[in-house]
């Protein structure tokens, strides 16, 4: 096995030797025990193929780039949780088990590439589901171990705005903002570099991906409720119902209060007109959405004055959210921003995200152990 750009070959029989159990700081990296010589930006970003696996929540995702080029990104879903309005941990983990194999089996396949072909392997550490992770985290290392390769952690988060690196971009100028907004997260990055991001700003309660989700189930409609609301909002007038908006100082937001004022909305409105709900269906949703994409835009529109950086970005699986990219663009039109609007493809979780996080973890010299555990609050 040769690792591209690098020095001396790893051997099985030596062990990870670093100063904590998620990656080296060094400068110079080791893999196995053994010192690994750092090469330039350039060659690594030609030379290096990354497998990668995410399985932080209900998706198997298994993907392989090259430099920054994504040969192949399968995601397994799994629909099972929708007849119970969630993610059940204990299933998705059981369906991680049934997925991983026939995901990586597929995205090998899809790559054209052999196990000889590949130089490293990333996969989720956390935030996520435990058992979830674990699955994801101890295929990923065995394989990896198993083919004498360096494996990499990677922040689930990090990741999500990471993507922005992949093909076909342009990628990002550095520094930039980016709103990561997701079922369990809402925050304000600040991206100095790849290996220095600051948030900024975060969700006190609900994730905006969350709300989404809770406000749907309060309209009736089916999980996953978001994307549902983007459906309808699509058709409906989002200035005709006025919810609550939270009053947060500085960059943090809340959902709690829009919540409260939605549902006592619908429940004097259903008292008085038990087919109120189905006859407004399209301009609640819109005026929900609104409500959600108001605070979001009112907090980025904050950032960019306190901070002076006008290079803004979008990550996560609510940036998918149609209204979401369309006040993106506006701003870009009226306000003069650089915006960057994910592919559809990286806004869900998807592990060519992760393969591209963990190729710049690697190129900055951070490799993980073997005994390095999933961690589902690992701190951002």
């Amino acid at each position: 096995m040769c690792l591209s750009g690098w020095g001396e070959q790893p051997r099985k029989d030596q062990h990870h030797e670093y100063q904590n159990d998620y990656d080296s700081p060094n400068p110079e990296a080791k893999i196995h025990g053994l010192k690994l010589v750092r090469t330039t930006f350039a060659q690594m970003q030609k030379k290096l193929t990354v497998l990668a696996f995410e399985s932080s929540c209900d998706d198997t995702g298994v993907a392989v780039i090259r430099g920054n080029e994504v040969l192949s990104n399968v995601i397994a879903n799994q629909e099972v949780h929708a007849q119970f309005g969630g993610v059940v941990p204990e299933m998705a983990s059981r369906a991680h088990m049934q997925h991983i194999i026939p995901a990586l089996d597929a995205a090998m396949t899809e790559a054209k590439v052999e196990p000889v072909d590949i130089d490293v392997v990333a996969y989720t550490r956390g935030p996520g589901l435990n058992g979830s992770l674990l699955v994801g985290a101890t295929f990923a290392k065995t394989w990896a171990w198993q083919h004498d390769l360096p494996s990499v952690p990677v922040h689930h988060m990090h990741a999500h705005i990471l993507a922005h690196f992949l093909a076909p971009g342009p990628s990002p100028n550095l520094p930039f903002l980016c709103l990561t907004v997701s079922g369990g997260h809402t925050q304000i990055v600040r991206v100095n570099a790849p290996d220095d991001l600051q948030v900024l700003g975060s969700t006190r309660d609900d994730a905006a991906g969350e709300a989404f989700d809770k406000l749907a189930k309060l309209m009736g409609l089916p999980y996953p409720g978001g994307p549902l609301i983007d459906r309808l909002a699509a058709t409906g007038n989002g200035q005709a119902f006025g919810f609550a908006r939270p009053k947060v100082e500085g960059l943090d937001m809340s959902f709690s209060g829009l919540k409260t004022s939605v549902l006592q909305f619908l429940t004097k409105q259903m008292k008085a007109d038990p087919g109120f709900l189905s006859q407004h269906q399209a301009d609640i949703a819109a005026s929900v959405q609104t409500s959600i994409l108001s605070i979001l835009m009112e907090k980025l529109t904050l950032a960019v004055e306190q901070t002076g950086i006008t290079e803004v970005a979008i990550a996560g699986g609510v940036s998918a959210n149609k209204g979401l990219r369309a006040a993106l663009a506006l701003r870009e039109q009226t306000a003069g921003w650089k915006t960057h609007i994910p592919p559809m493809s990286h806004c869900t979780d998807n592990a060519a995200m992760i393969a591209m996080a963990g190729l710049l973890k690697f190129q900055s010299g951070a490799l993980g152990t073997l005994d390095a555990a999933p961690d589902p609050r690992l701190p951002f």
